[in-house]
């Protein structure tokens, strides 16, 4: 994929805002090693690794690529390609679309399902050239693990697109976007917002927060203790009711997931959680983000100024605990200057935040109209 291709872009905010290092960016032209660890009783990966590719894409006929990506600022990430459907017709004039997943999950979320069902292969089948980035704390060099969480998910195509970044991106679409998040409603989130345990991770906590480790596991379960959490049925614990999921899809999901993610984007989702507004990264003191900012309080990110003809797909669900309805509505009235013609919004009564990328009918009710949607902006 040449640097200057014009992209549509598919963004999943999942548990909470996720970080995202976007295009322009140099593949290597050599294709990456396996990178998906498997985890030992003690939390260490230090076992036999199994790439997403064989895993989950060249199992069901699609030719997959992985890569290692440096960006211009010095961030490794790892991408992976499915450059033509399962019936070939790959070629130079396939529309590169790039998946981006969110926090404390992996580039795999996109492929949980069998084929039929998952986003990543149907967009590939349709004659997409499909890139889906595989960003996760064990993928950056020591020196890189405390990451800029003001680059988030959903929330960083939006920052980006309100201060005129995205030059060679065409479109983009948003699901369960989180902008701004302090009506969410998932209960194992709130506790750790409101606890203000972000600060203290970060204070007293490494730079990389890995759930399998053996003291971020305890730490959860510190919270998992707390009234109204209960973590035995984790997925709706941290996202909201789900009414559409696989039995075993979701079991598998549980099982490869929550993946490591920077500490400093833990704090962030809490601070934003707290206060309510959109805004960068909140360092403690009028000194510290006087010697970030310029300025002794942390500058407010204002969406407005998203360009009213950039092409929006927004997608939320009723159930979901994270991108909560009251918050996307709020997002939605910043947007409401965009031209009518360049956004779609789309709600699913029944949806929680996992069944927009693992819903057995999403194929049907949303992925469809995201089709629809990309071609029609291509």
């Amino acid at each position: 994929m040449a640097a200057n291709s014009l992209l549509n872009l598919a963004f999943l905010s999942f548990y909470s805002a996720s970080l995202l290092l976007l295009l322009p960016f140099q593949p290597f032209a050599a294709s990456r090693g396996p990178f998906l660890p498997k985890y030992d009783a003690a939390g260490n990966a230090d076992l036999p690794l199994t790439g997403i590719c064989s895993a989950a894409v060249t199992i069901n006929g699609y030719k997959c690529q992985e890569f290692d990506v440096t960006t211009d600022d010095g961030y490794i990430l790892s991408v992976l390609r499915i450059p033509e459907g399962r019936t070939g017709g790959g070629g130079a004039n396939r529309p590169p679309v790039l998946l981006q997943h969110g926090l404390l999950v992996d580039g795999m979320s996109w492929l949980m399902n069998p084929p039929e069902e998952s986003l990543a292969l149907i967009l590939a089948d349709n004659g997409f050239d499909v890139w889906i980035s595989n960003v996760r704390g064990t993928q950056f060099s020591r020196r890189h693990l405390t990451l800029d969480p003001t680059n988030s998910g959903t929330l960083m195509a939006m920052i980006s697109l309100s201060e005129g970044e995205f030059d060679k991106v065409k479109s983009a679409a948003l699901l369960c976007p989180i902008a701004y998040i302090n009506h969410i409603t998932s209960p194992l989130a709130l506790v750790a917002a409101r606890a203000f345990l972000g600060e203290i991770l970060q204070t007293y906590g490494p730079a990389e927060f890995n759930p399998r480790g053996e003291a971020e596991a305890t730490f959860i379960e510190s919270l998992c203790a707390y009234p109204g959490v209960n973590c035995y049925n984790f997925i709706p614990a941290f996202t909201g009711n789900n009414c559409c999921l696989n039995a075993s899809t979701a079991e598998a999901f549980v099982k490869h997931n929550p993946q490591p993610t920077s500490t400093k984007n833990l704090v962030h989702f809490s601070q934003a959680v707290r206060s309510g507004v959109v805004s960068k990264f909140d360092y403690g003191n009028a000194y510290a983000n006087t010697e970030h900012y310029g300025v002794p309080i942390p500058p407010v990110h204002d969406l407005s100024k998203i360009r009213h003809d950039f092409p929006l797909y927004v997608g939320y669900g009723g159930q979901d605990a994270l991108s909560d309805v009251p918050d996307v509505l709020r997002l939605l009235d910043v947007l409401k200057p965009h031209e009518q013609d360049k956004i779609k919004v789309q709600y699913v009564e029944q949806y929680g935040h996992v069944d927009f990328i693992m819903g057995v009918d999403a194929k049907d009710l949303v992925y469809g109209q995201i089709l629809e949607f990309f071609r029609a902006h291509n």
